[in-house]
């Protein structure tokens, strides 16, 4: 359950600020392999501390939840708000990447 909150927000950060398609001019996926796609590393990463609250789901046979997918949203409002604050400037598309925050502050 861990790995899996974890993995939810690595996969929220990397979401906000670089994991992007990027098509050429005939459709076709430019950066399909993994050294093209920018997903973030374990060096580009703070500690992820995971607090696990349990409380059965009373609507679910074995009391279950998913875990994996709650945790994909906060990274990112977290890491528009810290954008937002830092330079007054509020992006509304992602990801959030430093060419875009740049030319954010240049408008």
């Amino acid at each position: 359950v861990e790995g899996q909150i974890q993995g939810g927000v690595v996969q929220g950060i990397g979401w906000a600020l670089n994991e992007e398609y990027i098509y050429n001019k005939n459709g076709k996926l430019d950066n399909a392999g993994f050294l093209d796609y920018r997903m973030p590393v374990a060096s580009d990463l703070p500690t992820i501390d995971a607090v696990i609250v349990e409380i059965p789901n009373p609507d679910h046979p074995y009391g279950v939840k998913g875990v994996g997918e709650i945790p994909l949203v906060p990274p990112l409002a977290a890491i528009a708000n810290a954008v937002a604050d830092a330079t007054g400037k509020r992006l509304f598309e992602l990801p959030m990447s430093p060419p875009k925050v740049l030319k954010a502050l240049d408008e």
